[in-house]
């Protein structure tokens, strides 16, 4: 039993230790880069360097690491950068054709002649003659606001009053239309104007509404008395999309075994989006297949303009994955050049060029990746200055989930949090080499002690047996020795 016993308390302490990971530290890195923190911010984000991608040894980036001075690892979120745009205001003038003598008001516009050109251009809006209690008395304006785009909105008009008005009120009616037969409602307010013996204005001279798209506006009163504005401004806002920091890297080719190939040995962390060639001779036209070698094992899940070939039984096959031509043409003094290629994201550590024109040495092609680089978000806690690491190939993911380094946080204000910089890389000559890895990339110090636990077992079923089967040989000898 005390055997047993002894064998049992081997067991758990190599789970204990297999549960329990070794302390990270700063040195065990191969490289570092310090970090800047704004004052104040506690939570801030950084678009991860173009360095990290070339010196990290993970495809996932497993191996990224911020810390703090005294090497206490903060916890951060890593992910794709959010989307931005940027909102642009634009005033129009309104051109402004007055309404007398009629009702302006209901569905369309009754007893009201209305003149257009063929691009829809508002040229008159008049009292047809006959109508009945047609009066000089000003009962609504119609706005013409010009042609607007599809990323046009209006949003708010404003008023300008005509020169000499010190004191006016009146509550008013918007109502827009694209065909000026079709009217909808869309507010009302009380504009006014209201001056002292200072010349000081006190004014409510606008109305706001949530942005749409219109062309006609028709503006109406419900209380106080029509008046003819000096003019009227239409604000249009817009979106623009803000493109996201860009990362490239250009590479040198080395030729292979194989004639009329080329490789390109690259970062494995660099998730490449867009690719292209940089020829160094004028008037060169070259078309290429790119693609990587794989192990038949794998199934390519994107393929643009693949040349299918047949798969080795064993070994590894290439796998094409952009087949294209690549130019560089002098023209009148200027050059015309291919430029970067879209693709489906591809992590590899090295590119394949193969190509039916050869090339000498000297004359090969650069080849030029993109990437859009991932942003961080971390807590800035602890005691600075900080720095972020990389480069250890036996480093296990520690990024956590986004809502738990910052709980509580709404889409726009992750948007607006503080960025943080980053200063030279550095490499850490003194860092620990990493220990060797296991076929699925954990260290070997994991599969020793999952080998010390699963050997652990054995022996403690060993025992139990023994155990089991000496109590029934002594069952079976008192059982003899009843009479």
């Amino acid at each position: 039993m005390k055997t047993t016993a002894l064998m049992f308390g081997i067991v758990l302490m190599a789970g204990a230790a297999l549960a329990s990971p070794g302390q990270d530290r700063p040195q065990d890195y191969g490289w570092s880069m310090p970090v800047t923190v704004p004052a104040g911010a506690g939570i801030v984000q950084l678009s991860l360097p173009r360095e990290v991608y070339l010196h990290a040894s993970s495809a996932s980036l497993a191996d990224v690491r911020l810390f703090d001075a005294d090497g206490k690892r903060l916890a951060y979120a890593i992910g794709a950068p959010p989307a931005q745009s940027a909102t642009q205001r634009t005033a129009i003038p309104a051109r402004i054709f007055p309404v007398t003598g009629a009702t302006a008001t209901g569905d369309g516009l009754q007893g009201i002649d209305i003149r257009t050109a063929d691009d829809g251009r508002l040229l008159s809006v008049s009292t047809r003659a006959g109508t009945a209690a047609t009066t000089a008395a000003l009962q609504a304006l119609i706005l013409d606001l010009g042609k607007q785009t599809q990323d046009k909105r209006i949003a708010a008009l404003r008023f300008t009053p005509p020169a000499r008005t010190v004191n006016y009120s009146a509550q008013v009616l918007l109502e827009v239309s694209d065909d000026l037969k079709q009217w909808d409602a869309i507010g009302t307010t009380t504009l006014n104007w209201l001056s002292n013996s200072d010349t000081q204005t006190l004014a409510n001279d606008s109305i706001s509404f949530a942005p749409r798209a219109f062309r006609y506006a028709r503006l109406s009163w419900q209380a106080g008395e029509p008046l003819a504005f000096a003019a009227i401004t239409a604000q249009a806002v817009s979106e623009t999309d803000i493109a996201a920091p860009r990362a490239t890297v250009l590479l040198q080719g080395a030729p292979s075994k194989q004639a009329n190939e080329w490789r390109y040995a690259t970062p494995l962390a660099i998730p490449a989006d867009s690719i292209a060639l940089q020829l160094t001779q004028t008037n060169t036209v070259l078309p290429v297949t790119l693609g990587v070698y794989r192990q038949n094992s794998y199934v390519p899940r994107h393929r643009l303009h693949l040349r299918q070939q047949a798969r080795p039984a064993q070994g590894a096959y290439f796998d094409p994955l952009l087949s294209t031509t690549f130019y560089r043409i002098g023209l009148d003094g200027k050059e015309r050049v291919s430029g970067d290629l879209a693709m489906p994201v591809t992590q590899t550590n090295e590119w394949v060029l193969q190509t039916e024109h050869p090339f000498s040495a000297s004359d090969a092609p650069t080849l030029h990746l993109g990437w859009t680089p991932a942003t961080v978000v971390f807590l800035a806690s602890g005691k600075p200055p900080y720095q972020i690491t990389f480069g250890n190939s036996n480093a296990a993911a520690v990024a956590q989930p986004l809502s738990q380094v910052a709980p509580g946080f709404k889409a726009d204000e992750l948007l607006a949090l503080k960025t943080a910089s980053t200063g030279p890389l550095q490499s850490n000559a003194g860092a620990a080499a990493p220990a060797p890895a296991t076929k699925d990339g954990a260290p070997w110090r994991l599969a020793a002690l999952w080998t010390a636990l699963l050997l652990g077992v054995a022996v403690l079923g060993f025992f139990a047996w023994r155990l089991l089967s000496q109590m029934k040989e002594e069952q079976g000898s008192t059982d003899k020795q009843q009479p």
